[in-house]
């Protein structure tokens, strides 16, 4: 029995996938996989104690492979690809403090002690099996070695001939072999990816720009980036998600047409899905592609000039509000700001919403009663809101800007709210509760630019990726929205060759670019030629 046990644990670890998907499928149960006839050949040669010392390396190995597995399921399931072996082991703290600040500290250990106490018992299993087989082939030598060689046999054929019992997996299963051998060929290639980098950073068509051929269509403008958590092409095209959203962005465009102004929509491609909200604002702000942690910190140790930083030389006051942020944040220092705001300044005193510690709302309205609304010098503002944030839930209502104060109003706000607990059983109340928070943050927006926005205000929205594929599916695409508002029109001539869509939402034909070509493009239609829209730069406004 325990010999037959182990058979079982070692073929389910080397037929297992490494994509939860994949595990509804027939044929990946009904394979062949050649390692574990090649372990058992390989055993039996063996002598002495290198016998025991290769059944358990074999088991250790396969164990860290079942684990490594495991762990792309989830990272597949999150952020729509595998997990890296070389750059993603800080994303683990991050993973911590979601849970953490979702759940709590208590939640969060019981986690992590979870998962420790999982990883040692998959390894620990893993080796005891491949250590009980050898024993029972070596005991059996010769059936043994007779069915390494059969089976070694009857999987040639069976791949030459390509069988295939389930469509499309053949039955001939090298998978964890080749999934080994994938984790090799990835840490190469990130090695290599570093060297890459090195080079295109230092490649800037506006490095030599002199500041008074920055943005001299934009002098005098408010320039607003702001990000949209999880705002992904999904929430306006798929038909579980769209409707909500769709109402709020027709409505809303229409509000602001009364109110004097016009807008243009495309979509960009971003560069990362699921999570990693810094990964996309880093590709936008500094022109580059920064698809993980490696090109990340490789960017924020460099001299790279972003959106931000040549703004400021363009003489723009740069300044960045960030309320998902709880702690210093040194990379401020490299995009360009002179000022950054986040939940710790920002003098909240509700409470929080899921992972998310203050309401967009709240955001805007203490940004406009203490940045914007008080006489200033034009501003370049990079502000990534996250209401919409996982856990969607509890989801802040909107509320009257007269009423939101100091933000105390929100304490019964959440209280009436769902919780997170109740709507991740079920994925339609996901999908239902994401396309909420959405719809919440893009009101939030469309009424702060219809109250408070005026003649020099130019607000760039967009999303920074899409949402985990429990709300998507596995294979959305990575485009999310991008939306220019303006009431100036010269500002909006300035990107008509562009061909995007009139108002707030992109039409399905619409452009697609790549996040990183964005700076640029930026750049260029609101650089030298078209004079100069609204008031002197140095001059503030009363």
């Amino acid at each position: 029995m325990l010999t037959a046990g182990a058979l079982v644990l070692i073929f389910a670890a080397l037929i297992m996938p490494n994509v939860v998907g994949r595990l509804a499928r027939p044929g990946t149960y009904v394979r062949l996989p050649i390692e574990g006839f090649l372990a058992i050949g390989v055993v039996l040669l063996l002598r002495g104690r290198w016998k025991r010392i290769g059944a358990g390396a074999f088991g250790a190995g396969l164990g860290l492979l079942t684990v490594e597995k495991a762990v792309d399921m989830g990272f597949n399931k999150v952020l729509s690809r595998p997990f890296d072996l070389v750059l993603d082991w800080e994303l683990l703290d991050d993973a911590y403090s979601f849970v953490r600040d979702s759940a709590g500290q208590a939640a969060a250990l019981g986690t992590v002690a979870g998962i420790v106490v999982l990883i040692v018992t998959v390894l620990v299993l893993m080796t005891r099996a491949a250590l009980r087989v050898a024993k029972v082939a070596e005991r059996h030598r010769t059936v043994s070695a007779r069915t390494s060689v059969a089976g070694i046999a009857v999987w040639v054929v069976l791949l030459v001939l390509g069988v295939q019992i389930f469509e499309p997996i053949p039955v001939a299963s090298r998978a964890s072999v080749m999934y080994a051998w994938d984790r090799v060929v990835a840490v190469q290639a990130g090695l290599q990816d570093e060297e890459n980098f090195a080079r295109e950073v230092t490649v800037d068509a506006f490095a030599a720009t002199p500041p008074d051929q920055l943005l001299t269509a934009l002098r005098g403008k408010d320039l607003f980036v702001t990000f949209v958590e999880s705002y992904g092409r999904s929430a306006i095209e798929d038909p579980v998600l769209a409707p909500g959203t769709v109402k709020v962005l027709d409505e809303g465009g229409a509000e602001l047409a009364k109110a004097g102004y016009a807008a243009k929509s495309g979509w960009l491609t971003s560069p990362t899905a699921g999570g990693g909200s810094w990964l996309a604002h880093a590709t936008l702000l500094s022109g580059l592609w920064i698809n993980n942690q490696q090109r990340y910190r490789n960017l924020t140790a460099s001299e790279r000039l972003t959106l931000t930083s040549l703004s400021k030389r363009a003489g723009y006051d740069t300044i960045s509000v960030m309320p998902g942020a709880k702690y210093a944040w040194p990379e401020g220092a490299f995009y360009g700001y002179n000022r950054v705001y986040d939940s710790r300044n920002t003098g909240y005193v509700g409470p929080k919403f899921g992972w998310s510690p203050q309401p967009d709302q709240y955001t805007l309205s203490w940004f406009q009663k203490n940045v914007h609304g008080p006489a200033h010098a034009p501003l370049f503002v990079e502000m990534p809101l996250v209401s919409s944030h996982t856990p969607w839930a509890p989801i802040p209502n909107f509320i009257d800007w007269d009423d939101v104060g100091d933000g105390a109003v929100y304490e019964q706000i959440k209280k009436d709210g769902k919780r997170s607990g109740s709507i991740w059983k079920d994925p339609a109340k996901i999908k239902r509760e994401y396309s909420r928070s959405i719809q919440y943050t893009l009101t939030t927006l469309i009424s702060y630019l219809e109250k408070f926005g005026d003649e020099n205000t130019v607000m760039v929205f967009l999303g920074d990726h899409q949402p985990a594929p429990i709300v998507v599916g596995d294979g959305a695409s990575r485009d999310v929205p991008i939306t220019v508002v303006a009431k100036d029109k010269a500002v909006l001539d300035r990107v008509a060759g562009w061909n995007w869509t009139d108002g707030l939402k992109p039409a399905p034909d619409a452009p697609v670019w790549r996040m990183d070509q964005f700076r640029d493009k930026f750049l260029t239609a609101y650089g030298p030629g078209a004079g100069v829209a609204g008031r002197a730069l140095s001059a503030p406004r009363r």
